[in-house]
């Protein structure tokens, strides 16, 4: 009895000790405030979940029947180079075009993504997702499956559209992409190696890309490169699916990479994207002015712009597309464009916006810096036509003693019988007739064939001409040829870069 009794005074006691910490510890934790950080980050954290739960019905799943002609070049099967870690993804311009895997049969299948921007059935995608498709499947969020016909495609920007025969859909909301800021949020939604609705976010890394995509040489001025870049994580079959901002807008249509897993990733801008989409949807196709030249902004040019005068800023014609727009105008290779219709143009892109929004065959007037001289000429733009346009000469080798060493390439003067026998076109100049392997000429791309019309801005018709304008030159400062390549009229700097 006395044990019970002590036991009972020891529980007491030892509860009475330890009823002040138990109370402060209530008390404590009654009056403990959130962690305003902790809260940040939940909320930004339910700010994602909401943004991909809001987009995600508004975008599709597309499978890609292609023909067997097509695909059997555009594609990587397993164990070819493409599985290697320098994925054919990352070299240009085959990643622009696919961004599918194959396997080998005759007729492959591919898979990208698109976005619904129209209740009634019509989607935004890329064209190289539906490029010579044979049969197309588009599946929703919701799991239905419906066929869809491409209603029509512009290869410059690599905008699609394609329909299916359905109403009341979700669509997806494009935002004003000029007014995008570097660092913000982005968002990607789509299904990359046949993983549908995954989403992978970062940032807007830059803005106003171009250059990303080499002209080709036949086709110049082919691509419309105006691209959004992200660190979001975009692989194949991410391709024509959304780029969103924090507001659950879509900013961009991801087409491109530059190689897996890099973390650097290119979306067309919306506005470009709806410029086109809207065209494809109400005429077919999107008639896209041009003037059939070739050009580099000044500012990404430095050879030329250390030896241009009287202009700090614009755009440099560097070839001009025989039987093109400008062809048919006073517009020189070298000359560098500054304004278009009193609008200042800095970069290639800048150019490009400016005439793409031109009246086909409306003339239009350029402000241009010719050797250090301000002039105006006008151009009436052509509508652009997918096709090649180049045409390409022979090689022969000849013997001159108009050799000259510092240029690495040998000349004669044009005649009827030397462009008969580089099957060229005659023209006023001197003919080249051969090359140095390991000289400039060759490193510029300078081939024989290709007919010098002037050195230094001074035109050469005659040996003695060419020799004293190049006698005159130098080729550590750079020497300027004007020059008929493959048809093509253009210009090259030959500069010496060697100490």
């Amino acid at each position: 009895m006395k044990t019970a009794n002590f036991s009972a005074i020891f529980l007491l006691a030892v509860s009475l000790a330890f009823a002040p910490l138990a109370s402060n510890a209530l008390e404590n934790a009654a009056v403990a405030k959130p962690n305003p950080k902790l809260d940040l980050a939940r909320q930004l954290n339910e700010a994602f979940v909401e943004v991909a739960d809001q987009v995600a019905p508004a975008v599709v799943v597309i499978t890609v029947v292609q023909k067997a002609a097509a695909s059997s070049s555009l594609h990587s099967s397993p164990g070819e180079e493409g599985d290697t870690e320098e994925d054919p993804l990352d070299r240009i311009p085959p990643e622009f075009r696919r961004f599918f895997r194959q396997s080998p049969p005759e007729k492959t299948r591919g898979q990208g993504s698109g976005i619904i921007i129209r209740e009634d059935g019509y989607i935004l995608t890329n064209r190289h997702v539906v490029e010579d498709a044979e049969k197309i499947e588009v599946r929703l969020k919701d799991g239905r499956t419906f066929k869809a016909d491409v209603r029509g495609v512009d290869a410059p920007s690599d905008v699609a559209v394609i329909k299916i025969d359905a109403k009341n859909l979700p669509i997806a909301k494009l935002a004003d992409s000029s007014k995008t800021r570097v660092g913000e949020f982005a968002i990607a939604i789509g299904a990359p190696f046949a993983l549908d609705y995954s989403v992978t976010f970062g940032h807007v890394s830059a803005k106003d890309r171009s250059n990303i995509i080499p002209s080709e040489p036949e086709s110049p001025t082919m691509t419309d490169q105006n691209f959004i870049q992200t660190d979001a994580r975009i692989n194949p079959g991410n391709s024509g699916g959304p780029l969103i901002n924090i507001n659950g807008e879509v900013i961009g249509i991801n087409t491109l990479i530059r190689g897996l897993n890099t973390g650097i990733g290119f979306a067309i801008p919306s506005n470009l994207a709806r410029e086109v989409s809207d065209k494809l949807i109400s005429e077919g196709k999107f008639s896209r002015a041009w003037l059939g030249i070739s050009i580099r902004s000044l500012r990404e040019y430095p050879e030329y712009r250390d030896l241009v005068k009287g202009v700090q800023d614009g755009v440099v014609i560097v070839e001009i597309v025989p039987n093109g727009p400008a062809s048919k105008s006073d517009l020189r290779p070298a000359d560098v464009v500054t304004e278009i219709d009193g609008k200042k143009v800095l970069t290639s892109q800048q150019l490009k916006d400016e005439i793409r929004t031109k009246k086909i065959d409306q003339s239009v007037a350029l402000d241009v810096v010719r050797q250090g001289k301000h002039i105006k000429v006008n151009v009436k733009p052509g509508e652009w036509v997918d096709k090649s346009t180049a045409t390409h000469a022979k090689a022969a080798t000849s013997h001159d003693t108009g050799s000259t060493g510092g240029l690495g390439l040998t000349v004669k003067p044009a005649t009827r019988d030397l462009a008969d026998q580089y099957n060229v076109e005659l023209t006023q100049g001197v003919i080249v007739t051969a090359v140095d392997k390991k000289g400039l000429a060759t490193k510029n791309g300078i081939k024989p064939g290709d007919i010098i019309t002037s050195v230094n801005q001074q035109p050469v018709t005659t040996l003695k001409q060419f020799q004293d304008a190049v006698k005159n030159s130098d080729v550590k400062k750079g020497v300027i040829l004007n020059l008929i390549s493959d048809g093509t009229a253009k210009f090259e700097i030959l500069k010496d870069a060697t100490d």
